[in-house]
């Protein structure tokens, strides 16, 4: 077994109809202990990141893998099934900015 989602946190920071109709934007700070993981999900439109503390690697199920340090942005697409895992030695902290459908849910466990 691989490591767990236990203590992984995502507290939304703000949400706004955008206005594009049809689209929803929702900022988190998504937290993600050493070991741990978010767990393999995917969001209905685009996921623009930051990681402000930690190392993860972003795994894909459609292309390689990505390594991401304190610092860095990052880009998925919508639809794009990922997994943020901590590989670091300090909690993960990142910034996550979505640009969604607001008629589906943010977040789809895979």
């Amino acid at each position: 077994m691989g490591p767990s989602t236990e203590g992984v946190t995502r507290a939304e920071l703000q949400r706004a109809h955008s206005e594009v109709p049809g689209r929803l934007i929702v900022q988190t700070l998504f937290q993600i202990p050493v070991g741990r993981e978010s767990g393999r999900h995917s969001h209905p439109g685009e996921e623009v990141g930051y990681l402000i503390q930690g190392d993860i690697v972003m795994e894909f199920d459609d292309r390689p893998a990505l390594r991401v340090g304190a610092g860095q942005p990052f880009l998925i697409p919508p639809g794009v099934v990922h997994n943020a895992r901590n590989v670091g030695s300090v909690e993960t902290r990142m910034l996550s900015s979505y640009f969604v459908d607001d008629r589906r849910p943010l977040v789809t466990p895979h």
